[in-house]
C-alpha cells in the first residue's frame, strides 16, 4: 500500500501558490484494509476514506469507463492492482496529473510539469471528453491562472463535446456550482470567454451568450459591445474582491439588452424589465441561491434608477429608497451599491468614474432612519393612517436633510 499527494495540492505547491486542501490516492489497498487502519468510508460513486486525524481525503486509485450521458455516466473500478498511472490517466488536466511521493519526488507521467512551465491547460488523454464538467473546469482554471491559455486541441476537444450534445446532460446544480466558483476567481471573464469559444455558454447560458456584439451608446459606452461591458463588470467587482452576489448581479444586469428589437439599437428602452423576466428563466433553470437571486433582481430592475437619484424630489428619493427595501434590508442595500458600481466603472475609460452617488443615497437613508417609527405608530390606531404617518415622518426627515 502507497499513499500519494495528488491534484491540486501538488500543482499549487509547485506555482508558489498556498496549498489549501490535500488529495491522496491511495494505491494497492481495498476498503476493508482501510476501514482497518481507522479510515472512514464517505465516497457514495468511489472508494473515498477521511484520515482518521485530519479528516483530509484519501481515494483508492480507480480507473473509469464511459456507461451513458453525462458526468455520472462512468462504471468505476477500484482495485488494489490499479496503478498510480493509471488513476493519473483518468485526470481532467496534465496540471492536475501529477503525485508526490511521501519522500517529496514527483511522479509526473503525462508532462504536467512542462506545461506549468509552459502556462498551458492541456488534457490529459482522449477520455477527456467523457466527462462534460471537464468543460466547465477548464473554464474556471482559466479565470485562476490568468496567464494560462488553453491548449487549442483542447479547446477542439471541448467543441467536440458541445456539439456532442454533452452540456446538455449537466445537472443545474453542478453548473452554478462551477460557474459560480469561476465567478469568485481572479479574472472571472476568461471563464466565460473560454466557455463562448467552445460554444458551451450558447447552451448553459444563452440570455448571456447573446449580449456579444449588440451594440450601446458610445457616449456612455465607449466599449460599444454589451458583452464586452459585462466582461468589464464582472472583472472590476473582482477587482474589488465583492462577493459572490454582487459579483452574480452584476453579471446579469443587462440582460435585457440582448432582446432590444434592431430598431431601436444602440438605445436599450425598457431593458430593465426585460432583464427582470430574463433573470428569472436563469434563477430557475440554474437553481440559483436565494441571496444571489434577490440581489440580482432588484440591480436588473433598478440599476438605471441609480444615476438619477441626485435629481429626484425627496418624495421620489424616498419612494426608491422604500423600493429597495433599504430599511429593512441594509446589507442587501450595500450590496446593490457595490453592484452599480461596477456598472458604472465596468466601462471603457470609466474605471475612475465619479460614483458619489452612492454616499448620498447612504446620506439619504441615514435620515430616514433616524425617524423613531414607533413612536409615530403610538399615535394612531388605524393601520392605514400609522403607514401614512411614519412616511410623512420619514418624508419630512429626508426635506430637512437635502435642505440641510
Amino acid at each position: 500500500m502507497k499513499i500519494y499527494c495528488v491534484g491540486g495540492a501538488v500543482r499549487d505547491a509547485l506555482l508558489g501558490l498556498p496549498v489549501q486542501d490535500k488529495d491522496y490516492v491511495v494505491v494497492g489497498a481495498t476498503p476493508a484494509q482501510m476501514e482497518q487502519l481507522g479510515y472512514r468510508a464517505v465516497g457514495k460513486d468511489f472508494p473515498v476514506f477521511l484520515h482518521p486525524k485530519t479528516q483530509e481525503e484519501y481515494a483508492l486509485a480507480r480507473t473509469e469507463r464511459k456507461s451513458g450521458k453525462g458526468y455520472k455516466g462512468f462504471v468505476v473500478h477500484a482495485a488494489p492492482d490499479v496503478t498510480l498511472e493509471q488513476d493519473l490517466l483518468r485526470r481532467d488536466l496534465t496540471i492536475n496529473a501529477i503525485a508526490q511521493d511521501s519522500d517529496g519526488s514527483l511522479i509526473d507521467p503525462y508532462g504536467g510539469q512542462a506545461d506549468l512551465q509552459a502556462k498551458c491547460l492541456r488534457h490529459v488523454s482522449p477520455a477527456f471528453v467523457e466527462d462534460p464538467v471537464r468543460i466547465l473546469r477548464v473554464a474556471r482554471f482559466a479565470a485562476r491562472f490568468v496567464e494560462f491559455h488553453v491548449a487549442p486541441e483542447t479547446l477542439q476537444l471541448m467543441c467536440d463535446m458541445v456539439q456532442a450534445g454533452e452540456v446538455d446532460a449537466l445537472v443545474p446544480e453542478r453548473v452554478w456550482q462551477e460557474l459560480s466558483t469561476g465567478l469568485m476567481e481572479q479574472q472571472p471573464s476568461r471563464m466565460f470567454e473560454v466557455l463562448r469559444a467552445c460554444g458551451a455558454l450558447e447552451k448553459l447560458f444563452p440570455e448571456l451568450n447573446r449580449l456579444w456584439g449588440v451594440p450601446q451608446p458610445p457616449q456612455y459606452h465607449p466599449e460599444v459591445d454589451t458583452g464586452v461591458h459585462m466582461m468589464l463588470v464582472i472583472d472590476y467587482a473582482a477587482k474589488r474582491q465583492f462577493p459572490l452576489p454582487v459579483r452574480f448581479a452584476a453579471l446579469c444586469h443587462d440582460l435585457g439588452k440582448g432582446t432590444t428589437p434592431v430598431e431601436t439599437l444602440p438605445r436599450h428602452i425598457g431593458h430593465e424589465e426585460r432583464s427582470v423576466d430574463l433573470l428569472k428563466e436563469v434563477v430557475k433553470r440554474l437553481k440559483v441561491p436565494n441571496d444571489c437571486a434577490g440581489l440580482a433582481h432588484i440591480v436588473a430592475k433598478f440599476h438605471g434608477k441609480l444615476h438619477q437619484a441626485k435629481q429626484m424630489r425627496p418624495a421620489t428619493l424616498l419612494e426608491f429608497l422604500t423600493q429597495l427595501d433599504a430599511l429593512r434590508q441594509p446589507q442587501r442595500f450595500e450590496q446593490f451599491l457595490d453592484a452599480c458600481e461596477c456598472d458604472t466603472r465596468g466601462r471603457t475609460g470609466f474605471e475612475q468614474y465619479d460614483f458619489s452617488v452612492a454616499e448620498y443615497l447612504r446620506d439619504a437613508l441615514q435620515a430616514i432612519a433616524a425617524v423613531d417609527a414607533g413612536k409615530v405608530a403610538a399615535q394612531y390606531q388605524d393601520n392605514e393612517k400609522i403607514r401614512e404617518a411614519v412616511m410623512q415622518a420619514r418624508l419630512e426627515a429626508l426635506h430637512k436633510h437635502l435642505d440641510s
